[in-house]
């Protein structure tokens, strides 16, 4: 059984070609589980059920058809149609028919060249200074720092493991590597311990090579997702501007952007310790833990979960928020830069889209709206109400 987030990645992958024979074997299982809602149907939108019929058979072309030779406006079509059903399953499932005459305005209006989404981008900065660039590397062993062995084991993935080195010399002192992934970027990582990080893009993790002291301590900026491996005898913390997140085995987001000017700390499972700013707060799961600088407290409210890690699963989550919030991370994953007027009216969001798809598709999606529009000069984007 996949997710309904698994099946929409993989509809991704199979529009752009990219899918295998088995990946198209699971679409072709899971496609007749697309089911349309029974209630709050936008009339405006058209006849539901024919909606429905005809989404399902687009699917069903893209896997037996060759689409190279596909019509290039049926392509397009199939893009919309996969947008639209990922960015609306917030809510109501809809989907938006668009017209050649709708694909051509907006190319004519932005003359912009395809902007492509991030992937698996980072460098790794040695304790000695070295700085070893990710993605590209060929898998294998990278290197040994006392008696841990440091692995590339696959695309987008850096394992640190104890005691792979016979005869190595035992760490008595901790070795700080750095890794960082720029904007654009992604990268997944596994600590000597075991402990698995997700980074997010613009983010970057400070930590020792093999943990010898009485803690398990990285230093983090931007964002990423803990999977703790539990060790009573050391807890796992994690500094991040000014704030320290403290557990002893558990799953975890911590997002703390310098542009953000604030921490989020959000628990899956488990139980962990915030401290910062003369505050503490323990967090259970299901709950967010909040602070800036002008809190002496943290704030702490309940969060769909879902929505706080859908970046990990390939996903833009807005639930209810600003469009400078969004477009913040757009910028981060896309490498671009966003501008606004002077003058901009504070409007709010929800959704979900992939994080696969071209730039403009999902601008495209926000603009459904009607509320807001954009422009595309290069790899700058200018928001218009």
């Amino acid at each position: 059984m996949i997710s309904k987030e698994e099946f929409l990645i993989l509809y991704e992958k199979n529009l752009s070609g990219n899918c295998t024979p088995e990946e198209k074997e699971l679409l072709e299982a899971y496609q007749d589980e697309i089911v349309m809602p029974d209630d709050k149907w936008d009339a405006q939108l058209g006849n539901k059920k024919q909606i429905g019929r005809d989404l399902k058979d687009n699917i069903r072309q893209t896997l037996h058809h060759d689409q190279q030779h596909q019509p290039s406006n049926k392509r397009f079509y199939l893009k919309i149609a996969a947008a639209a059903l990922i960015f609306f399953t917030v809510g109501v499932l809809v989907f938006r028919l668009h017209s050649n005459k709708t694909k051509n305005n907006y190319a004519a209006k932005n003359q912009v060249n395809q902007i492509l989404p991030g992937g698996n981008r980072a460098y790794l900065t040695t304790a000695s200074g070295a700085i070893i660039t990710l993605n590209g590397l060929k898998n294998g062993s990278l290197l040994a720092q006392g008696s841990t062995r440091i692995d590339k084991v696959k695309d987008g993935l850096l394992k640190y493991g104890k005691g792979y080195l016979s005869g190595a010399p035992a760490d008595t002192n901790d070795i700080y590597n750095t890794i960082t992934v720029p904007r654009g970027g992604q990268y997944q990582l596994v600590l000597a311990d075991g402990t698995k990080v997700w980074l997010n893009a613009a983010s970057s993790m400070k930590f020792p090579v093999a943990f010898n002291g009485k803690d398990r301590q990285v230093q983090l900026s931007g964002e990423a997702y803990f999977e703790v491996v539990k060790n009573t005898a050391k807890p796992f913390k994690v500094l991040i501007n000014g704030i320290t997140v403290q557990d002893l085995g558990t799953h975890f987001n911590i997002m703390g952007y310098k542009d953000d000017k604030e921490v989020k700390t959000s628990l899956l499972e488990g139980s962990v310790k915030l401290s910062g700013n003369n505050a503490v707060a323990i967090l259970k799961p299901g709950e967010q833990g909040i602070l800036n600088e002008h809190l002496n407290a943290f704030k702490i409210k309940q969060v769909d979960m879902d929505d706080v890690v859908a970046w990990k699963n390939g996903f833009f989550a807005f639930n209810d928020e600003d469009i400078q919030t969004i477009m913040n991370r757009i910028s981060r994953w896309y490498d671009v830069d966003v501008v606004f007027p002077q003058q901009f009216k504070r409007k709010n969001f929800g959704g979900t889209v992939s994080r696969y798809a071209d730039v403009s598709q999902v601008l495209k999606d926000l603009e459904l709206t009607g509320s807001i529009h954009f422009k595309i000069e290069g790899r700058r984007i200018t928001v218009m109400p």
